[in-house]
């Protein structure tokens, strides 16, 4: 089914990996670069201990620091102790489909497991600060940072962005892959061709975008959360999130928060978050639902970030309301 003669070393997220799966969406390194790894991703049979540990028709075991997922026609996965994902392919299942889940899914689990914050989003660099964006599915978060890459501003991460907080309690956005992930509906008003891209698997619609040249791969102070949504209205609006309503977007934007109290991480949430919407700035962002907005929403929010001025008096009321800016 696939090559597991070669260990290929990988950095991303933050972690030192070691796979005898080949992941190349990473970046390699040399495993001469690092002293030990932080995540070890290997194959085994998992297929007894599934049937001996999940309920019939189960999807999920989770405990704390363990989790197996079981993905029918692709594979058994498990996640333990925050440094190891093994797994047991399918038969008839491929490397494609057999990676989505492991940089996905398994990947936010184990990111969990180390007590680092997955949040679903984009993250871009402005600045030298990292600002995410985030948003139910659809909202257009890959493509407004795809808007913010064209401007030049370079790309820390897409679809799952790793939080964590440095000795001085800083939060820092950690870079993961050199890639994006659009829709061909967001290519065509880039003006970019499909037939160049790769598309997801199983999303013939969706392709893998490689963004080599415009990638930040070292961690970068997070500064700010804007929260993207549409809705049936001609203008633009952006306003601050009060402290108290930023809990709810960050356990909501959380990847896979299903998992949180079933691994006994509810109490790491809470104080994580915490210190998320202390020191960070949160906006809610409305977009028309009937145009294309990315790069209009560019403008806006590097004159918003640019602005000294304090806008958490403001609390929700709109600070961009049909093109202006309410100082």
């Amino acid at each position: 089914m696939f090559e597991t003669s070669k260990i290929h070393s990988y950095r991303a997220f933050g972690l030192n990996i070691l796979s005898d799966f080949p992941l190349p969406e990473l970046i390699p390194v040399s495993c001469e670069n690092f002293d030990e790894a932080d995540l070890t991703i290997k194959e085994t049979n998992l297929s007894s201990l599934w049937s001996k540990l999940a309920e019939p028709d189960a999807y999920y075991y989770i405990k704390k620091n363990f989790c197996m997922i079981k993905v029918p026609g692709v594979a058994i996965y498990r996640i333990e102790d925050g440094r190891t994902i093994s797994f047991s392919a399918i038969e008839g299942s491929n490397n494609n489909q057999i990676r989505l889940y492991m940089l996905g899914t398994c990947l936010g689990v184990l990111l969990m497991q180390r007590k680092t914050l997955p949040i679903h989003g984009s993250c871009i660099v402005i600045n030298e600060k990292a600002y995410a964006v985030v948003g139910d599915s659809g909202a257009g978060k890959s493509t407004l940072a795809s808007a913010f890459l064209n401007r030049g501003f370079p790309l820390l991460t897409d679809d799952i962005m790793v939080v964590t907080l440095s000795e001085d309690n800083i939060p820092l956005a950690i870079p993961s892959y050199p890639q994006q992930k659009l829709w061909q509906e967001s290519l065509d008003h880039f003006g970019m061709e499909s037939n160049q891209f790769k598309p997801i698997y199983n999303r013939e619609t969706k392709f893998n975008i490689p963004v080599n040249d415009h990638f930040v791969d070292r961690p970068i102070p997070l500064a700010g959360i804007f929260v993207l949504s549409e809705a049936n209205q001609n203008d633009i609006e952006i306003a601050s999130i009060p402290k108290l309503a930023r809990f709810p977007v960050l356990f909501h934007n959380t990847y896979r928060n299903f998992m949180i109290n079933r691994s006994e991480l509810l109490d790491w949430h809470f104080a994580f978050s915490a210190n998320l919407a202390n020191n960070l700035d949160f906006y809610r962002i409305i977009r028309p639902v009937s145009r294309f907005t990315a790069n209009e929403l560019v403008d806006y929010i590097l004159r918003l970030i640019t602005k000294d001025t304090n806008l958490n008096d403001k609390k929700a009321a709109p600070i961009y309301q049909k093109g202006e800016i309410v100082i």
